[in-house]
Parts: C-alpha cells; structure tokens; sequence
C-alpha cells in the first residue's frame, strides 16, 4: 500500500545492523558534523568505536552483514539514502525487550544525532511509537476494569521521581501545580518491571535502592533490578498461566502450554500466600482461582459489551475459540 521495503535482519541485531549505517555516514562524510557539534557530547568518543581505533575492529558493512543477514551493500545503499531524503526513524517497544536491550536505544539516538535531522518536520527519532500509531481504534470493551475495585491509596509520586522518593523519605516536592510530600518508604515490592533502566542515574539508583529496610522482586526475567533486590520470587511466564488479554479489535484466550519451570509460581498464588499470612486471604482471592478469576473478568466485559449490543458469546464458547474481533468504532475513524 505504502510501497514499502522490507530489509529482514536478525532478530536482535539493531544494534549492529545501526552501527553499520553510522559507519558510513562517518566515512562517506555524510554525517551532520555541525550538528553533532552544536547539540551532542561525546561524539569522538564514539567515532573512535565506530572506526575500530578502540578495539581494532571497524564497525563496517562488511562486519555487520553476517551478524544481521543483510547484505554490505543493501547496508551502504541505505545509509546514502537516509541521507538525501528526510529520515525518521523508529523504534518500537520489543527493542529494549531483550538482552542488552538498552543499546539499540542509544545507537538509534546517535545514528538520528548524525543525520542531523531531530526536530526539523519528518525527521529524527521517535522511541516507543504506539504501534497502533495511524491505525483505526476498535470497538472491544475493557478487561482489566473490574467492578467496585479502588486502589483506597490516593497518594502517589510521578513515576520517574521514584528515586529521589527512596533517598529524600519527608522531603516536599512541586508538582502540576500541588505539593506532594514524600513518604518514608520501608518496604518495596516491584513486580514484573525493570526500573533499574529508566533512571538516568545508576550510581544514584544504586544508592536509592539500599535505603529501605528490604526490597522484593517478582519477575520471570534476572533483571538488573532483580539482581539488587534481597528477596527474588521467581514468577511464570504467560506459557506458563491462564490468562485473558485485550485490545481495542480483539480479546484473547492467553491458554496455559506448559508447567511452571523449577520454583516459578504465578503471581496470584504468590500474593495469595502473602495475603494469608497477613490474615487477608479470603478478602484477597474472593474465594476465587485462578480460572475464576479469568471468567469473572470476560463476565465484566461481556456485560459492557452486550449493553453495547456486541452479543458476545459465554465463556466456555470464547475460551474453545480462543478469541474474540471486533469491528473498528466509526467515531474514531477520522482521529488523528
């Protein structure tokens, strides 16, 4: 439709594929110099990995092509292009969703710098485009939104303040117009995320994560935050659980295809042994598993979805299917 092409590399091999390009931009000279001198810090430093004057080994098209199975020239072809139209590269959210996930990120930012293009129309870098970014909204009603459930906690912080929160415990902060006053924070529990690498400052979040008396982590993944915490719980993966996802055109039977490896348990049982030894269990799982918990969320949508006149099938219909599509929402066909 686009008369798009589509050069397939590696799978995670951006990194080296990005190199490449930055290669030839920096030995064609096609690169924006002026640029890179008046907005960026460091770029010497990385030309000299770039050129192999640090490590002997030029990152070249040839080098790159048996890591990525693309072609030098394919590589070359495409670098010279970026440069004679205007270019905007873009990067979805599986980049980082992988080991060393955080240098395709700063490579896509340096090989944007050297084009020189960021903030001129169609050009630069855009990281975590949605991916549903232009396309047409669908009519599905909501899973997650559970009847009469309230987080009774209304006090919060902005998410990329959580640092300063464990060093700074009573310490008075400006924001959107409010204050907001830090709480002395003895316990964390971070599950299923890694907020290790969406600080700016490792050395400060290092510092930050030792001020609470102790720190949990549940995931499936050794993360970085995992390493540091003094408590690991190991979580199943989604092959390992039954569950229930959504977006806006479909709902999705997530059905369980294996066991859970070694010690891993899914997080409900995990919470749910927590909240009995604080005494909550029963308020905690309603008297529900694991699977009841799955139906009781499609009964929510069902009934959202039925008052809209979808005429959504029960349960055991939807879970044999696997899934559920539904039509794109005409009113938000011309949204931009």
């Amino acid at each position: 439709y686009f008369n798009t092409e589509h050069i397939a590399i590696r799978p995670n091999t951006d990194t080296a594929f990005m190199l490449a390009l930055a290669h030839v931009l920096y030995t064609e000279k096609l690169h924006d110099q002026a640029f890179l001198d008046k907005y960026t810090v460091g770029f010497s430093q990385f030309a000299d990995y770039l050129t192999g004057k640090t490590d002997g080994q030029p990152k070249s098209p040839e080098w790159a092509a048996p890591i990525t199975d693309v072609s030098a020239d394919a590589i070359r072809n495409l670098a010279r292009r970026m440069t004679k139209n205007r270019t905007t590269l873009m990067g979805g959210y599986s980049l980082q969703r992988a080991d060393h996930g955080s240098e395709p990120v700063w490579m896509m930012v340096t090989l944007a710098a050297m084009l020189g293009q960021i903030g001129k129309p169609g050009g630069g870098l855009q990281l975590g485009s949605a991916r549903t970014m232009g396309g047409p909204v669908g009519t599905a009603p909501g899973i997650s939104r559970l009847p009469g459930i309230a987080n009774p906690v209304k006090d919060f912080v902005p998410i990329n303040m959580w640092t300063d929160l464990l060093l700074n415990p009573g310490k008075t902060i400006d924001y959107d117009g409010q204050k907001i006053t830090y709480p002395d924070i003895k316990m964390v529990m971070w599950a299923g995320g890694n907020p290790f690498v969406h600080a700016m400052d490792l050395n400060r979040v290092v510092k930050a994560w030792q001020r609470p008396e102790v720190t949990i982590v549940n995931d499936f993944n050794w993360t970085p935050t995992a390493k540091f915490a003094d408590i690991v719980l190991p979580a199943t993966t989604t092959l390992e659980r039954n569950d229930i996802a959504a977006s806006s055109h479909y709902i999705l039977a997530m059905k369980k295809i294996a066991d859970p490896l070694f010690e891993a348990r899914d997080d409900f049982d995990i919470y749910a042994d927590i909240a009995d030894k604080l005494g909550v269990k029963d308020q905690f799982t309603e008297g529900k598993d694991e699977m009841a918990w799955v139906q009781q969320m499609y009964a929510t949508a069902q009934k959202e979805g039925n008052a809209r006149g979808l005429n959504m099938p029960d349960f055991q219909t939807f879970w044999d299917r696997e899934y559920l599509s539904f039509p794109d929402d005409p009113k938000q066909l011309n949204t931009v």
